[in-house]
């Protein structure tokens, strides 16, 4: 017996999408406009000299790395605890405006020119990332009724978000950072972020049946969700879910080079100059956000239609694809490197297909994982599962920083195709094994399709009784 029922109102929708969707895309847009401009100028300003008129730390190139990967980790490991307490305690729209709040602070604290405010802000942040990341996401998945196929769209569209501030914070933030100042950039991040706080707490009228907390529900079955051991098949979801978070590990492991070795291979190992110009290494940054923009919604229509005429387009397919797409990119660094051994520069145009490449890939892995998650998780655990997915980002992200500190004794071209080898054999290989792992879903993708009804406001989707 299901018992997927809510309080129906009357729907608001923009370009064929509820409206609450648009308020959290501008949430994580401004919130991802702070993250990702104070990450395209994190490792520059560590390794910047500690002297001149825009010193930095001056630490080495492996050390400032070593910060990149460990902060990186526990701002996605932080998502565990974040949805937890989003879980048990708050719900996930008071999670994120709690994660707001400390993300202003955070990104705040880090304009002030003293080492104790450097790792105060970074320890803010973190905290702030936890809060918000799992749980505006799970916000976007309860926006759907299940089986509604225009979940996954929904979240491209919201990825898109992500990315336009990244795109505008690796501009913005990264000159303002370069040219006029360090703290100037972190400063700039943390109004972007009071911008986003700003129009997320305008916005909670479009919000109102989204992110509760369950444990205050009127539904009797719901809140007894919270109570009931899982089902044989809530089980196996979640045996999947953890399954194929192994292939967000090596995603993000090999991707998060751009934050770090990538990064300041373009700034110390690529010819910049453009019409007389030095084109700033942290514009480089802006390349995904850009291509993302641009290709976000017609790669999702395309899996939309390939899922409408029956063809294959599971989740874990695109997942695999992704990765193996990403790993490609990476044999255009390759390239790079090599023409920077002969000739002692590399042009921009292998950064430029390298991005592209890794575009293309996340946008078949990441929002399409993120969709997946409020497809499978219990309703108990949904947050939780999402900061899991997060955590797994950020182990993914200290990899990263592991296998770029490795550059400095194995050297870049040995990084950079190894990486590549072993994301598209690892892609393969799972590939293998994707029917067995489906059978474990139990069908949850198997009914998906366009729902056109006037009403909305529907959670993660509530567990079958068995």
């Amino acid at each position: 017996m299901s018992t997927n029922v809510a309080k129906p109102i009357i729907r608001k929708e923009l370009f064929g999408h509820p409206v609450g969707l648009f308020i959290l895309f501008f949430t994580e847009m401004w919130e991802r406009f702070s993250y990702y401009g104070m990450r395209a100028i994190l490792v520059l300003y560590l390794v910047a000299q500690s002297q001149g008129d825009n010193a930095g730390l001056g630490w080495s190139n492996g050390d400032a790395l070593a910060l990149y990967g460990w902060y990186t980790m526990l701002v996605y490991v932080a998502s565990i605890p974040g949805g937890w307490i989003a879980d048990k305690f708050l719900g996930q729209k008071k999670s994120v405006l709690y994660g707001g709040i400390l993300l202003v602070a955070g990104h705040g604290v880090l304009a002030i020119e003293q080492m104790w405010a450097f790792y105060s802000g970074l320890g803010l942040i973190i905290l702030g990332v936890g809060m918000l990341k799992p749980n505006i996401s799970t916000m976007v998945g309860g926006l759907y009724k299940q089986g509604d196929i225009r979940r996954d769209k929904g979240f491209t569209i919201f990825y898109i978000g992500i990315n336009v501030g990244a795109f505008l914070s690796s501009i913005i933030v990264g000159y303002v950072g370069e040219v006029h100042g360090w703290h100037y950039g972190f400063g700039l991040a943390a109004i972007g972020m009071t911008l986003g706080l700003i129009q997320y707490v305008m916005g909670q009228k479009y919000l109102a049946h989204v992110g509760n907390f369950v444990g205050e529900s009127e539904d009797a079955e719901e809140r007894a969700a919270l109570k009931r051991p899982l089902s044989k098949i809530e089980k196996d979801r979640v045996v999947v879910l953890l399954l194929s978070f192994l292939l967000v590990i090596v995603f993000w492991g090999a991707y998060e080079q751009a934050g770090g070795l990538m990064n300041i291979y373009a700034m110390d190992n690529t010819n910049r100059a453009f019409l007389g110009w030095e084109i700033p290494a942290s514009w480089f940054q802006s390349l995904n956000a850009m291509f993302i923009i641009f290709l976000g919604t017609t790669v999702a229509a395309f899996w939309a239609r390939r899922k409408l005429k029956g063809k294959l387009s599971t989740s874990l397919f695109k997942m695999i694809l992704g990765l193996i797409i990403m790993g490609t990119g990476f044999f255009f660094m390759s390239a790079a490197s090599a023409q920077f051994e002969s000739t002692g520069a590399s042009a921009m145009y292998w950064l430029v297909l390298a991005y592209l490449f890794h575009t293309v890939g996340e946008l078949c892995l990441s929002p399409v994982a993120l969709s997946y998650i409020t497809k499978l998780a219990p309703v108990k655990y949904a947050s939780l599962m999402m900061g899991v997915f997060f955590a797994m980002t950020g182990f993914g992200n200290k990899l990263a920083g592991l296998l770029g500190e490795s550059a400095s004794k194995y050297g870049e071209f040995t990084i950079f195709t190894g990486i590549a080898v072993f994301c598209v054999i690892f892609g393969f290989l799972v590939m293998i094994f994707r029917k067995r792992l489906e059978l474990l879903t139990h069908g949850a993708e198997d009914d998906e399709h366009e729902i056109d009804d006037e009403t909305e406001g529907y959670e993660v989707a509530k567990p079958s009784i068995n």
